[in-house]
């Protein structure tokens, strides 16, 4: 039988093969077996790198055995790579940590709300009265946090922060010629910081809006504030709202 030249191994190679597939087994005794047989440091060094006394039957091992040598070599290069990753993961699960706690605080400090004077069908108006008032909200839109009261109209600020505040009012004279006084004040601790006005006899009806940026603190009071003599009209169209919510906290 003819064997093309292609087939056929000269000694020298099936020799070569033979080394590497010796070199092969011992490698992958060395990642699958935990051999201490060898120090990983040299002559008078444990595996720590400490000194140590000297072992005659292992410690020249490199020099009468090359192979197990590289075992040794391959076991402290895995060593080293099993502390980088295990150092690497625990840093790892720290800042994971930290994000989670980070998120979590972000989380607990959110804070928005949206309301309406009423959600009833009629038009209905509030005022005016003989004294100022503050201005009850009852439909809420949304109180994210739960820093708006329904019963008293207060916002009271969760967190000290910079906050975002938007009022707008509306009212209707009922008829032409009739006084028509569309204002309310944006208070902060009883004291306006801002407030919209349509007062005057020409128009029927007309809205008006402000929104202010603020530096809140927490437990600040905020609320709408009805003067004497003005008036707000509201239906489920919703003309007149009070919004706010957080932009950035501060503390």
């Amino acid at each position: 039988m003819n064997l093309t030249p292609s087939l056929l191994l000269k000694p020298s190679s099936v020799v070569g093969i033979t080394m590497r597939a010796v070199i092969v087994l011992c490698l992958l005794e060395a990642v699958f077996v935990q051999a201490n047989d060898y120090t990983w440091g040299g002559p008078g060094e444990d595996k720590n790198g400490k000194d140590r006394a000297v072992d005659p039957n292992t410690d020249n091992v490199c020099v009468t055995d090359q192979a197990s040598c590289g075992c040794c070599l391959m076991q402290q290069t895995i060593h080293r790579m099993k502390m980088f990753f295990n150092t690497s993961l625990n840093e790892l699960e720290k800042e994971l940590m930290k994000a989670k706690t980070a998120l979590n605080n972000v989380r607990a400090s959110r804070s928005a709300f949206s309301v309406a004077i009423t959600n009833r069908k009629d038009l209905t108006c509030y005022g005016p009265f003989r004294d100022d008032r503050l201005i009850v909200y009852k439909h809420v839109f949304i109180n994210l946090g739960g820093g708006y009261s329904e019963d008293s109209g207060i916002f009271t600020v969760p967190r000290s922060g910079v906050y975002s505040l938007a009022l707008t009012v509306y009212s209707d004279a009922g008829s032409p010629g009739n006084t028509l006084a569309a204002c309310a004040g944006l208070q902060v601790n009883n004291l306006v910081v801002a407030g919209p006005r349509e007062k005057n006899m020409q128009d029927q009806e007309d809205s008006a809006t402000i929104v202010v940026a603020l530096h809140l603190n927490a437990g600040d009071k905020v609320a709408v504030n009805l003067p004497i003599g003005c008036f707000l009209c509201d239906d489920n169209s919703h003309y007149n709202t009070f919004t706010g919510f957080l932009l950035y906290a501060t503390d």
